[in-house]
């Protein structure tokens, strides 16, 4: 079976906000839709690995921000690539509390504060059906998960229910031989940590950070030239 079928199926970017305790928690996920209109009532899909979803659990209220195609592309490194429960994914950006949660800093095309009311579990992962609460206008074009593959050029994380582990045969493999440095044409090197390619016309500068998860030069591999 081809499950690379499944990729022609459109999803959209948003961070997840909670609180566990006096401590802000979150993550990025893929997957949101509104179930019904009167009332409404949404339901997201959370990695049982999530930390967020623990403090969800507990907590019962979260919220929703839209990632929109000019958002801070680190807010994805940030909270789509390390987990609440050893990092403060908030240091870098700050952020307000909107009706008891969490909202992080940012451009963002819309935020919504939700309560929930079920969890369905689906083996790896847990729908959560939440009762929507409050929403907040935003500005932007909300960003859909093909432009941040082809545009900002990241991979889902693990723990994401689209991941795919690349194989051996795939760009995503971090496989290709680098080509030599006369070969002419941009060189390519690949952000071990959330799979950004970036192109140089030389080698990486020794104070580069990944633009995407903040990763230093050290978690590049050149994957060959343009």
């Amino acid at each position: 079976m081809d499950i690379t079928v499944l990729f022609k199926l459109t999803y959209g970017l948003y961070v997840v906000s909670t609180m566990d305790g006096p401590r802000p928690v979150g993550c990025i996920i893929n997957t949101c839709f509104q179930v019904t209109s009167q009332n409404p009532i949404l339901a997201i899909s959370l990695n049982k690995n999530n930390f967020t979803l623990e403090a969800i659990r507990r907590t019962r209220r979260f919220g929703l921000s839209i990632l929109a195609e000019d958002t801070d592309p680190s807010v994805i490194g940030s909270f789509g690539f390390r987990s609440s429960r050893e990092h403060n994914k908030y240091a870098d950006f700050g952020y307000d509390i909107v009706e008891g949660v969490p909202m992080v800093n940012g451009r963002f095309a819309g935020r919504l504060v939700l309560d929930a009311i079920n969890f369905v579990d689906n083996e790896t992962h847990v729908v959560v059906l939440a009762r929507l609460v409050d929403t907040v206008k935003g500005e932007g074009t909300p960003m859909t998960y093909d432009y941040y593959h082809r545009v900002v050029k990241g991979r889902a994380p693990k723990n994401a229910p689209t991941y795919v582990p690349p194989t051996a045969e795939e760009p995503d493999a971090g496989k290709e031989a680098a080509a030599p440095a006369d070969a002419g044409g941009k060189r390519r090197f690949r952000c071990n940590r959330c799979g950004y390619v970036a192109e140089m016309e030389g080698e990486l500068p020794d104070d580069y950070l990944c633009p995407v998860c903040k990763a230093p030069k050290a978690e590049f591999t050149e994957i060959g030239n343009k």
